[in-house]
C-alpha cells in the first residue's frame, strides 16, 4: 500500500499562515470587550534614587482619568520575572528583587505611578502632567563605574552591586598557560540588543464570573505568568486565569512578567473591571528587556602545532536595574565552550553586575551569541597571527561524539560540525571566494570572507526543569484535536507538533486541530516559548499521547470488530492488518467509536513528560563582504549558514526560522546599540529611527543549507534550531571585514564611526 500520510520532513504549510497573511489573526489588542479601562505608566526622570513626593493636581483635571495609584498602592510583596519557583542552583536562581511599582528608583523610567483613565489618550497626557520629587543618587552605566569602591548600591540586599560572580575550572589553567608554546592575550565587547518584535508588550487584567481574576496578554509563558501572579498576589495561583492569543513575535522580551501584574492590580482598584496597558515602541525598547552587553578577556595558550591547551576567562556582564534571568545568561555562555572545543584547561570567571539602565533577560540566544564573537573573533585572530587556515585550526580542536561536557555532564550523540563545515567550504567556494578576494583591485575597496562556527543546546536540562505536556482528542469525523500548554508566538511550534501527531497516527497533517490561544484553564501545563525547546520537549510529549491514543484506538476497533490487536496497526487513515489489508477506515471506526449503543467511547489520551537529556546542534556561517575605505560602509556580497539540526521536521519552516535568525544577526555585527545619556542616564535612541533595524530591502540573500542528522534523543532525531542561527554571523561578518582589511574589530557592531577610529588608530589611509 502507498504510503500517503507521512508528513515528517515535508515543507507542511503553517496552519496560522492564512490568519496571519490574511489578516484575519486575532491578536491581545484585536479582542472586543464590553468597556474598557485604560492605563499608562508614570515612570521616573531620573536613573537612580528615591521618590520624595508626587503632585498630582493637573493630572487629575484631564478630562477622563480615573484614578492615580502609586506604589504606596500596591501589593509589597517581592517577585521574580522568570524562572522556576524551586530546584535550581541558587547562584543562577532569578532574585525577588522587583515590585510592582517601586520607590526606589534603578533606573530613568522606572515604574512609580500609574494613571487609570476612560481613554488611553487621556491617560498619555495625565502622565505627562504628573510632578514629581526625589532624592537622587549616583547612577551607574557599565559594571565598571558600578564596582567602584564607595559606589551607591542599586539594590540594599545585595553587599555590592555585583549581584553573582562564578568561576567554573577545568584542569589547571595556570600551569597549561605556562607551557604553552605560544599564548595570545585580548578583549572582546559586545552590545546592548533590543528584540525590536512586531507587537510590543499589550496585555488586560479583570475579574470574571467566577470571581477569579483573567489575564490576556502577548506573553511566551502563559503558565509561568500565572505562578508569578500567585506568588505576587499571595493568592492561590489557580485563582487566576492566563490566555495567550496570537503573538507578534517575542524572542525572549515576552519570556518574562512585566506589565502583567500591574494590569491585575489597577483592575482590582477598579472593582474587577478590565483595565489594559499598552506599551508604545518607546516603552518597549527602553524599559522591557535586552540583550546582555558583555565584555570578555581573555587569554588563550597554544601549542605550536596548533593544539588549544588553556583558555582562561574573565567576563563582566551588564545586568542592569533587575534581575530577570540573573546570572543564567552569561553562565551559559561558559557551558557551550566546552562542547564546542576541546579546551583541557580551562577557567570561566563571569561576574553579573547591576547597573542603572533596562534590565537584560532572555534574548534570542540566551548569552551564546555574545560568547560566540568573543571565542570566533579570538580564533581568528590566533590563527592569523600563528600562521594557520582559518578552517583547519577550527577543525583540528573541534569536540567530536560522545565527548562528556565537565561543566554541564551532557554527552553529545550527535555532533556533526565537521561536516557541516565540508558543506559549506564547498556550497560557498570558500578557497576560491578567499583567492578571489585577496586578487580583487579597486582604489578604494576591499573584499575578504570569513567564517564562525557555534554550538548551541536544545532546551535547559541539567541546569533547569524540562517538563511538557500533550492531550489529543479523536473527533467524531477522525480529526485530532491537539491541546498544548506549549507556546505558538509566531515560530512555528504548533505546526511541526501538529505534524508529529499525524505522523504517529497516520492521518494528513490538516487532520489535527491546534489552537490559536493557549488558556491555562484548558492547556495542559507546559512552561513555555524558550531554549529552543518545543519542538524537542514537548514534541516528546505530543508523540508519546498520540502514540497513547493510536494504542486506544486499535483496542477499541479489536474489540468492535472482533479481531486480535496485535495484528492492527494505522495507515493512511485507516485500521489495517499487518498485513496491509484495511480493516476499516479510521473515520468510520471514529463515528461508530463515538455513536455505538453498546461499545460507544469517547478516545483521548494524555502525555506528560520530564526530559532528562539535552541535544547540542551545530553549524557554521560563512560570509563575503565588501569594505568601502573611505565611507565605512560594509555590504555583504555573500553569506551562508549550514546546521546540523538533527532531522529536518519542516524544511521550509527550518529555512525561514534560519533566516530570521541570520537577519536578526547581521544588524547585531553592524548596525544595533542601544547607547545612554552620560549625563542623565535617560536612553538615547529607543525608537525605530535612531535605533537602525534592517528592513527587507537592506538584508542581503540569505543561504541555508542543512546537514542531515538524526539524534537519538529527540522525538523524532530534532533538536533545536529556533535560536541557533543567531550565533555565528556575527563573528563570521567581523572575521571577513578583517580579512578585508587586516583590522580587528573586536567590538561590534561594526560601524562607521567604530570603522574610522579603528582605522585611525592602525593608521590606515
Amino acid at each position: 500500500m502507498k504510503e500517503e500520510f507521512k508528513t515528517i520532513g515535508k515543507s507542511e504549510t503553517r496552519w496560522d499562515a492564512y490568519a496571519k497573511v490574511t489578516g484575519k489573526a486575532i491578536y491581545t489588542a484585536d479582542i472586543p470587550t464590553k468597556k474598557k479601562f485604560y492605563a499608562r505608566i508614570v515612570r521616573s526622570s531620573i536613573a537612580h534614587g528615591y521618590v520624595k513626593s508626587f503632585d498630582f493636581s493637573e493630572a487629575l483635571k484631564v478630562d477622563g482619568v480615573i484614578k492615580i495609584l502609586t506604589y504606596k498602592d500596591m501589593p509589597k510583596t517581592k517577585f521574580a520575572t522568570a524562572g522556576h519557583p524551586f530546584g535550581l542552583d541558587p547562584k543562577t536562581r532569578d532574585r525577588y528583587d522587583r515590585t510592582i511599582l517601586t520607590e526606589h528608583v534603578r533606573l530613568f523610567g522606572d515604574e512609580i505611578a500609574a494613571v487609570i483613565a476612560t481613554t488611553d489618550l487621556a491617560a498619555k497626557i495625565a502622565v505627562s502632567k504628573v510632578k514629581v520629587e526625589y532624592d537622587e543618587l549616583p547612577f551607574y552605566l557599565t559594571p565598571q563605574e558600578a564596582m567602584q569602591e564607595g559606589a551607591a548600591k542599586i539594590h540594599e540586599d545585595l553587599d555590592s552591586n555585583i549581584m553573582a560572580h562564578t568561576i567554573s575550572k577545568v584542569g589547571d589553567v595556570e600551569s597549561a598557560l605556562a607551557n604553552s608554546d605560544y599564548v595570545f592575550s585580548d578583549t572582546f565587547k559586545v552590545p546592548l540588543q533590543q528584540h525590536c518584535h512586531m507587537e510590543n508588550q499589550i496585555a488586560y487584567a479583570y475579574k470574571d464570573q467566577d470571581n477569579r481574576y483573567v489575564v490576556v496578554s502577548s506573553t511566551q509563558i502563559p503558565h509561568i505568568l500565572r505562578r508569578i501572579l500567585g506568588e505576587v498576589f499571595e493568592k492561590h495561583w489557580s485563582y487566576f486565569r492566563v490566555i495567550k492569543p496570537f503573538v507578534g513575535g517575542g524572542f525572549g522580551n515576552k519570556q518574562e512578567v512585566t506589565i502583567e501584574p500591574l494590569c491585575v492590580a489597577l483592575s482590582m482598584a477598579m472593582g474587577g473591571e478590565i483595565v489594559q496597558i499598552a506599551l508604545d515602541r518607546e516603552e518597549s525598547i527602553a524599559y522591557t528587556r535586552t540583550r546582555h552587553e558583555m565584555e570578555y578577556k581573555a587569554k588563550m595558550g597554544i601549542s605550536k602545532d596548533g593544539f588549544i591547551n588553556a583558555l582562561d576567562i574573565e567576563v563582566l556582564s551588564n545586568k542592569g536595574a533587575y534581575a530577570s534571568h540573573t546570572h543564567s545568561v552569561g553562565i551559559k555562555g561558559g557551558g557551550v565552550l566546552l562542547s564546542l572545543y576541546n579546551i583541557p584547561n580551562f577557567r570561566y570567571d563571569i561576574k553579573t553586575v547591576h547597573t542603572n539602565i533596562a534590565t537584560a533577560g532572555a534574548m534570542r540566544g540566551y548569552g551564546v551569541p555574545q560568547v560566540m564573537f568573543f571565542i570566533e573573533s579570538f580564533m581568528e585572530n590566533v590563527a592569523r597571527k600563528m600562521g594557520f587556515d582559518s578552517i583547519s585550526f577550527r577543525e583540528k580542536n573541534i569536540v567530536g561524539n560522545n565527548v562528556l561536557n565537565p561543566l554541564n555532564q551532557v554527552i553529545q550523540k550527535s555532533a556533526k560540525l565537521k561536516e557541516c563545515i565540508e558543506v559549506a567550504k564547498e556550497k560557498f567556494n570558500y578557497y576560491e571566494k578567499q583567492k578571489a578576494c585577496k586578487e580583487f583591485k579597486h582604489p578604494y575597496k576591499k573584499r575578504g570572507v570569513g567564517l564562525a562556527t557555534f554550538t548551541y543546546t536544545t532546551g535547559v536540562y541539567p541546569k533547569g526543569l524540562e517538563t511538557a505536556a500533550a492531550r489529543v482528542i479523536l473527533n467524531q469525523d477522525a480529526h485530532i484535536k491537539l491541546m498544548l500548554g506549549s507556546t505558538e508566538i509566531g515560530q512555528g511550534s504548533d505546526t511541526v507538533l501538529a505534524q508529529m501527531a499525524a505522523e504517529v497516527l497516520s492521518i494528513p497533517y490538516d487532520w489535527v486541530i491546534v489552537d490559536a490561544n493557549t488558556d491555562t484553564d484548558t492547556a495542559p501545563f507546559d512552561t513555555g516559548a524558550y531554549a529552543s525547546r518545543q519542538s524537542y520537549v514537548t514534541g516528546l510529549a505530543v508523540k508519546e499521547a498520540a502514540l497513547k491514543l493510536k494504542t486506544k484506538i486499535l483496542k477499541a476497533a479489536a474489540r468492535l470488530k472482533d479481531v486480535d490487536f496485535a495484528n492492527l496497526d494505522l495507515e493512511n487513515a485507516n485500521i489495517v492488518f499487518k498485513n496491509k489489508e484495511v480493516l476499516m477506515s479510521l473515520a468510520d471506526f471514529a463515528l461508530h467509536t463515538t455513536y455505538d449503543w453498546q461499545k460507544a467511547k469517547s478516545l483521548s489520551a494524555f502525555a506528560s513528560v520530564n526530559c532528562h537529556t539535552n541535544s547540542y546542534s551545530y553549524g557554521i556561517t560563512m560570509a563575503m563582504v565588501e569594505v568601502d575605505m573611505n565611507t565605512g560602509k560594509i555590504e555583504i556580497l555573500d553569506i551562508l549558514n549550514v546546521h546540523d539540526a538533527g532531522k529536518v521536521l519542516n524544511p521550509l519552516l527550518a529555512s525561514s526560522q534560519v533566516e530570521g535568525g541570520m537577519g536578526m544577526a547581521i544588524p547585531y555585527a553592524l548596525l544595533e546599540e542601544l547607547k545612554y545619556d552620560k549625563k542623565t542616564g535617560k536612553i538615547l535612541n529607543n525608537n525605530l529611527l535612531d535605533y537602525k533595524v534592517p528592513t527587507a530591502l537592506d538584508v542581503p540573500d540569505l543561504d541555508v543549507s542543512f546537514v542531515d542528522n538524526y539524534d537519538p534523543y529527540g522525538p523524532f532525531g530534532n533538536k533545536s534550531l529556533g535560536e541557533p542561527p543567531m550565533c555565528s554571523p556575527a563573528p563570521a561578518i567581523r572575521n571577513a571585514v578583517l580579512d578585508a582589511t587586516n583590522i580587528e574589530f573586536n567590538q561590534i557592531p561594526i560601524t562607521p564611526e567604530r570603522f574610522f577610529q579603528a582605522k585611525d588608530k592602525e593608521c590606515i589611509i
